[in-house]
C-alpha cells in the first residue's frame, strides 16, 4: 500500500481528520506490539537456550519494518492532503520519528537475539536477573511513552524519560560485574571470557533500546507541548533550588 484511501467523513481536528490520528495510533500500537514481543523472544531465547525463539525474533523483523513504510507513507500522503499546520504538523513529524525509534528498538531485539544464539551454544556465566529487568523496564518505557503521547500525559512522559536512569544504571551494574569475572578469569578459560562479553553486549543492545524509549517520550512531550522536556526539567529543578 502507497497510500491509504479516503473513506467515510470524519470529524475534523486542525488539519486532520480524528480518523487520520485513530488510524496513525493503531499502527503505531501494533509496532509497539510487534517491539515488545521481539524483546520478549529474545529474553526468553536466552533463558530457555531456544535457538527457535531466537531465529523466530531474528525472522519477524520484516514486521516492523513493514509497519515503518506503511505509516511513514500515511504520514507522507497527510503532508501533501491535509497540509497540517503548528500542532498537527508536529504531531504528523512526531510520529514518523517515533517510528524510526521504534524500528531501531526492533533492531536492537534482533541483535540480543543473535547473541542468543552464541550463548546458548557457549552456556551462561550465571542465572539471568538484571538483564530480564532491564528488558521489562524497555518494554514499560515503550508502551508507556506511546500511551501518554496519545493521551496528552505530560507527567507520565516526564516518568518514562526519567526511567532511563534505571536501565542505565542496571547497565553499569553489570558491566562492573562481567568485568571482575573477565579479571579473575583464568588464563587457560578464554571461554569465560567470551561469555562475558557476550552478556556485555546484550546489555548495551538494551541500554540503546532503553535510549530509544527514551527518545519517543521526548518527542512525544514536545508534540504535545511545543518544549523541550530537558528544558522543562532544568527550569523545575531551578526553581527547587530558589525555594530551598
Amino acid at each position: 500500500m502507497i497510500f491509504r484511501k479516503e473513506s467515510e467523513r470524519g470529524e475534523k481536528v486542525g488539519g486532520l481528520f480524528e480518523r487520520d490520528r485513530k488510524w496513525l495510533f493503531e499502527r503505531l500500537y501494533a509496532m509497539v506490539d510487534s517491539v515488545e514481543r521481539a524483546l520478549d523472544g529474545a529474553m526468553q531465547a536466552m533463558i530457555q537456550k531456544s535457538d527457535d525463539l531466537a531465529l523466530e525474533v531474528i525472522e519477524n523483523d520484516d514486521v516492523v519494518d513493514l509497519i515503518e513504510v506503511e505509516v511513514e507513507q500515511e504520514c507522507l500522503r497527510l503532508l501533501a492532503m491535509r497540509q497540517p499546520v503548528r500542532e498537527d504538523l508536529r504531531f504528523v513529524f512526531t510520529i514518523i520519528k517515533i517510528i524510526t525509534e521504534l524500528e531501531r528498538i526492533g533492531d536492537q531485539a534482533v541483535n540480543i537475539a543473535e547473541r542468543a544464539l552464541e550463548l546458548n551454544r557457549e552456556g551462561l556465566l550465571k542465572p539471568l536477573i538484571d538483564i530480564p529487568r532491564m528488558s521489562e523496564i524497555v518494554k514499560e518505557m515503550v508502551g508507556g511513552a506511546v500511551k501518554a503521547f496519545e493521551a496528552k500525559d505530560v507527567d507520565r512522559l516526564i516518568e518514562v524519560y526519567e526511567r532511563d536512569d534505571e536501565v542505565d544504571a542496571l547497565n553499569r551494574s553489570i558491566f562492573a560485574e562481567m568485568v571482575q569475572i573477565m579479571a579473575s578469569t583464568r588464563l587457560d578459560d578464554p571461554y569465560s571470557v567470551k561469555k562475558a562479553t557476550d552478556l556485555l553486549s546484550v546489555s548495551r543492545y538494551l541500554e540503546r533500546a532503553g535510549d530509544h524509549a527514551t527518545n519517543i517520550a521526548e518527542r512525544a512531550f514536545f508534540s504535545v507541548t511545543g518544549e523541550r522536556i530537558k528544558e522543562k526539567l532544568s527550569r523545575a529543578t531551578k526553581s527547587i533550588k530558589k525555594e530551598m
